[in-house]
C-alpha cells in the first residue's frame, strides 16, 4: 500500500472541476485508490464521494493506493494536483 499526504492550496479547494480531474486520473489505474479527509475515506474513482467531503483550502488530505500499480497511481495523482495548483 502506498500513501501520500497533501495540503490543499487552491483557493476553491477541491470543487467540481479539479475533483473530476482527480477522478479521471485515478480511474486510469487498477489499484484501489482512496482519499481521506477529517477521518472520512472515500473512493477517489467516485466523483460523488470526492465532492461529498467538501475539501477546502488549507485542508490536509491523504491519498492512498493499494494494488499492482499503486505507486504509479500516486505519482500520477501527485503530478495532477501540482499541475492544477491544488496541493503541495
Amino acid at each position: 500500500m502506498a500513501e501520500k499526504q497533501f495540503k490543499v492550496i487552491a483557493e476553491t479547494g477541491i470543487h467540481a472541476r479539479p475533483a473530476t480531474l482527480l477522478v479521471q486520473t485515478a480511474s486510469k489505474f487498477d489499484s484501489d485508490i482512496n482519499l481521506e479527509y477529517k477521518g472520512k475515506k472515500v473512493n477517489l474513482k467516485s466523483i460523488m464521494g470526492v465532492m461529498s467531503l467538501g475539501v477546502g483550502q488549507g485542508a490536509d488530505i491523504t491519498i492512498s493506493a493499494e494494488g499492482s500499480d499503486a505507486d504509479d497511481a500516486l505519482k500520477s495523482l501527485e503530478e495532477t494536483m501540482k499541475k492544477e495548483g491544488l496541493a503541495k
